[in-house]
């Protein structure tokens, strides 16, 4: 059997998600095999396995830095949030409802048996299995049919890692509080406590670990410093929304209310003369360099706040005169229509912005896929991009079809053209600063988005500083290991690695 220690938060966002991929690292670094499990996520950032199955990034975060291949067995159970109240639910890489919340909470309890089985699917692949929880263990109303937290703790008998967030406040009270809420049973699990995003003079802190550990009865495994990581974030809680620097290339990201993947636009953020922002209204709009419509859970209701908010007439304008790029919605958006017959989101049929050719017909059946080739010859402001190698997947409920219109400057042609056009994995219109994409991750193997900030530099003109972007693989693995290099730092290892069921590892 395998050894397991789980990492759970006195809150969402208080870092579960790094923190288990850097004890991934680790453990890999010291030689064992090692895998993420997280029995339910809720994201809109998904991804496509190799067998077509979706699962949560934030568990294809931690497979990377744990050096094995993502699979579904890791996250068998993926809420994709399509209201205030509902969400699609995804079971062992396929969807099989979509329920509100209190038709969830009674039907989670017939998801135990599909828990375990991918529990013990995992084991096979793993020496240690790390584990990680959802918001907190102490939110009493969801405590009954908990299947997440402390209920997948005693169900696997894993031991607690705590973690709380100094940067946002009350870090005593987080704690504390969640402890003084547990069981007895559930206190015993917790073998140790983290204060996680510390900022300034760790010597400071003294006094409050000696406290926590004085009422908390627990030990404090360790004070991490807040760290600047360019890794995936599993939700819209990113703290990269919120930024606001313009750079000397600045992208612009529409965020709407029901945004999705918008890690597809990570890969950018590696140098520190461009800047990502992600926009939620025409006065935070400005003059970007490149506008991106990514993904979204909700095409038409996204559409209809773009139109509401004027963000749509400003798209329009700005397409003009810089590439507007959609991915998977927004490609769907900037189509003619988004038809929805068979009531996949709301119904109906909506206009599209019509910079694009092409009309979506939404279904029920989720097209999944990985997706790799070489892109066609493109035309416009990307024509560099021709010939380039790409590698994604795609994860969308629809399918797009050109409409008759035009396609690179010449006609749509007959019925099995069209076809044939549909599947490239690039379009565009005579308005050749117009692009869409169903492919997530398109810009992440290679020189693709290198290429990208050349070619809007080369159109600004500017110069950006030598040395460029590496191969988005590559950098992530040193962030991996510098997230790695800091835990060793600051966390007692030796004390982690007593925690596991069995006092030695074979």
């Amino acid at each position: 059997m395998s050894k397991v220690i789980m990492v759970q938060g006195t809150m969402s966002n208080v870092g579960k998600s790094l923190l288990a991929a850097g004890l991934c690292r680790i453990m890999r670094q010291d030689g064992y095999r090692v895998a993420p499990f997280k029995s339910q996520n809720m994201a809109l950032n998904s991804f496509i396995t190799e067998e077509g199955l979706e699962m949560g990034r934030a568990q294809v975060m931690q497979a990377e830095a744990a050096g094995i291949k993502p699979m579904v067995c890791m996250n068998p159970i993926l809420l994709k949030p399509t209201s205030h109240v509902g969400s699609q639910v995804i079971v062992n890489g396929e969807v099989v409802a979509n329920l509100s919340a209190r038709e969830y909470f009674p039907y989670k309890e017939r998801l135990i048996p599909e828990i375990k089985k991918a529990f013990r699917k995992l084991e096979h692949y793993a020496d240690i299995i790390v584990i990680e929880g959802a918001g907190s263990p102490a939110e009493i109303n969801l405590k009954e049919r908990d299947i997440v937290n402390m209920g997948l703790a005693r169900m696997v008998d894993a031991p607690v890692l705590l973690v709380g967030d100094i940067d946002r406040g009350g870090v005593f009270a987080q704690l504390l509080g969640t402890l003084m809420l547990l069981e007895e049973e559930e206190r015993r699990r917790v073998k140790g406590l983290i204060v996680n995003k510390f900022r300034g003079d760790k010597s400071i802190f003294t006094p409050g670990t000696a406290m926590l550990e004085e009422r908390g009865k627990v030990p404090v495994l360790g004070v991490i410093p807040y760290m600047e990581l360019a890794l995936e974030d599993e939700d819209s809680l990113a703290e990269r929304f919120d930024r606001r620097e313009e750079g000397l290339i600045d992208i612009g990201v529409i965020r709407y209310p029901r945004i999705s993947n918008f890690t597809d636009f990570n890969v950018f953020e590696q140098l520190p003369q461009v800047s990502v922002r992600y926009i939620t209204s025409v006065s935070e709009l400005h003059c970007p360099d490149i506008l991106f419509l990514p993904g979204s859970k909700n095409t038409m209701e996204d559409l209809k706040w773009m139109r509401q908010n004027g963000l749509e007439a400003a798209v329009k304008k700005l397409a003009r005169n810089i590439p507007v790029w959609g991915i998977c919605g927004g490609y769907q958006m900037l189509g003619e229509s988004v038809s929805d017959p068979e009531g996949v989101e709301e119904g109906g049929s909506i206009r599209g912005m019509e910079l694009l050719p092409v009309a979506t017909q939404l279904k029920k059946n989720k097209i999944r896929c990985q997706t790799e080739g070489v892109l066609p010859a493109l035309e416009g402001i990307f024509s560099h991009l021709s010939g380039l190698k790409y590698r994604g997947y795609e994860i969308h409920m629809g399918r797009t079809l050109f409409t008759g219109c035009s396609f690179g400057g010449q006609a749509a042609g007959n019925g099995g053209e069209m076809e044939e056009r549909w599947q490239r994995p690039v379009v565009w219109d005579e308005n050749p600063n117009v692009y869409g994409t169903y492919i997530h991750g398109i810009f992440d193997r290679g020189d693709m988005a290198a290429t990208v900030i050349d070619i809007l530099a080369e159109k600004k003109g500017i110069k950006l500083e030598s040395g460029g972007m590496e191969d988005y693989q590559s950098f992530k693995e040193k962030q991996y290991d510098k997230l790695a290099d800091t835990l060793r730092q600051h966390l007692n290892m030796e004390d982690v690695y007593g925690m596991l069921r069995e006092a030695h590892l074979e």
